[in-house]
């Protein structure tokens, strides 16, 4: 009998159930409400959006009409400070986006916002790390250490700086590897693009050639190479003899260039030398072998080499 009676207790209890989620779930109030609570979040995420979108425009014209107005910033640090400034408009956005969708869900604010900074501080002092790689990244940016667009090596890491955060700083290699650092594990940083660069050149010259002639064909050759060449702003020098080699005699040439392009001039000044001497009748020196085969004498076999 009692059996009997929870049975039909739970049977009642599940029908009401039922009825009331059927209630809900028909009701034109409760679909009413849902539907412009969601147009008033897609309405709060396009207005963020378009906020982000004007705000990092209108932060681009600032800085280009400082670049042609009278008083000009540099432009590393405004491609720094553009970089930098639009991340931080971006958090702040979307920070107020989420309150404002928190506060359609009937959520206080007051609290809210009274958490966060009790949670920041707790967090201030439990990720020393972090607080370090921000303080790191804020000394960087504000001595103007490096800014993006620069070449530079971070430890063992070389490449051009993509983006420098307050927590982060992102280098993208020549190979295409993008390395993302955090800002307090920088020790040591050597920026390759503040000042000129300057390119070595040594170019090997056999014995049997005349050294005079052969640095009047390089005095020619640098010179028409600095005349066409955009990258060297002093024209090359030609120093002379740096070393006697075992079989060669090895002469240097030097150019200051732009900040970073010594790689590429170097490597187009031994072309224009290469094609200078070959038009010169230069030699320029390579290995040689000679085989003494057993029975034959040294003059002999010297001769049989020389006449091959």
């Amino acid at each position: 009998m009692n059996w009997s009676r929870a049975g039909e207790s739970s049977a009642t209890t599940f029908g009401e159930v039922r009825e009331q989620l059927l209630n809900y779930f028909i009701n034109p109030a409760i679909w009413t409400q849902l539907l412009v609570g969601g147009l008033k979040i897609i309405v709060i995420v396009i207005a963020g959006r378009l906020t982000i979108k004007i705000a990092n425009k209108a932060l681009h014209h600032i800085l280009m009409a400082k670049e042609k107005g009278p008083l000009k910033f540099d432009t590393r640090r405004a491609n720094t400070f553009g970089k930098l400034i639009g991340n931080i408009i971006s958090y702040v956005v979307n920070f107020i986006m989420i309150l404002m969708i928190l506060n359609l869900f009937g959520f206080r604010l007051e609290p809210l916002l009274a958490g966060a900074g009790v949670i920041g501080l707790a967090v201030g002092f439990g990720a020393q790390s972090l607080v370090k790689d921000v303080i790191t990244g804020f000394f960087i940016i504000f001595e103007d250490q490096f800014s993006v667009g620069d070449v530079i090596q971070i430890n063992t890491y070389k490449g051009t700086v993509e983006e420098i955060g307050l927590r982060i700083t992102k280098i993208k290699s020549w190979t295409g590897e993008v390395y993302i650092i955090p800002n307090g594990t920088i020790s040591q940083v050597t920026n390759f693009s503040l000042y000129n660069s300057l390119a070595v050149v040594d170019v090997s010259v056999s014995y049997e050639e005349d050294i005079d002639k052969a640095m009047e064909v390089l005095k020619t050759s640098v010179h028409n190479f600095f005349e066409k060449s955009e990258n060297i702003v002093l024209e090359p020098e030609v120093l002379g003899v740096q070393k006697l080699g075992a079989s060669e005699v090895i002469l240097r040439v030097i150019a200051e260039c732009k900040p970073n392009t010594h790689a590429p001039v170097a490597r187009e000044l031994n072309g224009e030398i290469k094609r200078a001497f070959k038009d010169a009748g230069i030699a320029i020196p390579y290995p040689k072998l000679i085989t003494y085969h057993r029975g034959e004498g040294a003059e002999e076999t010297w001769k049989k080499s020389s006449t091959n």
